[in-house]
């Protein structure tokens, strides 16, 4: 059976509590003895440390190691579906550390989801689920064969697409994102690709105080979708 690992506590209790099966489950006898919600799952095996820095390849594990079913994949265009939603897309991000965190704002700012490239990009591992501290579990994550041909098919009148970039046409703050919204944004350093930068209906840019060129992508991302969150309340609060 094919497995995937999860390691540290944050990831690994939110496994305990998400969508997929937790099969098994490692436990260093401190861990063990300190957290209850450890019971949530199958019977820990206690371990040395030294057995679970091994198991996870990283000393980052905080003495809980895991081994679950493969990650569960949304389907994006069932994302792009629902009412207004907000849609993170990365182009072409390969640090996994980058795409745990933006997955972590993503879920914070109340996203529908994150959509990933299928080339060329990180996809959901052991280091994004610890970098993510475990939203990968609760926010949705979708994977599509090709990005661009992807937001052209879900763009219409309820689901704008803006590429974040430096020289964007209008500034974040400018952009109305009350609707229908898929924030697209690329590698830090590369930026959106020209394909699917034209393939958007717009570009966006983040104000920076002179001297700043650009944003680490997850920085960048939080700070989209959470003015997209701004936004929507606002909305409602306006609404209601």
């Amino acid at each position: 059976m094919i497995r995937d690992l999860v390691y540290g506590r944050n990831p690994v209790r939110e496994a305990l509590r998400g969508r997929r099966a937790v099969l098994e489950l490692w436990a260093s006898e401190r861990a063990a003895a300190a957290l209850d919600w450890l019971g949530e799952g199958p019977r820990p095996r206690v371990k040395r440390e030294r057995e679970l820095t091994e198991a996870a390849g990283s000393p980052d594990h905080q003495g809980v190691v895991a081994w679950c079913e493969p990650y569960p994949y949304a389907d994006a265009w069932e994302l792009a579906g629902v009412e207004a939603p907000l849609l993170c897309c990365l182009d072409q991000v390969t640090d996994p550390r980058n795409l745990g965190a933006v997955v972590r704002s993503a879920a914070g700012a109340g996203a529908t989801g994150v959509v990933l490239p299928a080339h060329g990009a990180a996809v959901v591992t052991p280091a994004v689920c610890r970098a993510s501290a475990g939203a990968v579990e609760r926010l949705p994550v979708a994977v599509v064969p090709n990005l661009a041909r992807y937001l052209a098919d879900v763009k219409s009148e309820r689901l704008w697409a803006y590429a974040a970039a430096a020289d964007g046409e209008t500034a974040l703050w400018d952009t109305d994102l009350t609707g229908g919204v898929a924030l697209v944004l690329g590698a830090e350093g590369k930026g959106v690709r020209p394909l699917v930068r034209r393939t958007c209906d717009g570009t966006l840019s983040i104000p920076l105080s002179p001297g700043v060129e650009s944003l680490n992508v997850s920085v960048a991302a939080g700070v989209a979708l959470f003015e997209a969150r701004r936004q929507r309340l606002t909305s409602t609060s306006a609404g209601g």
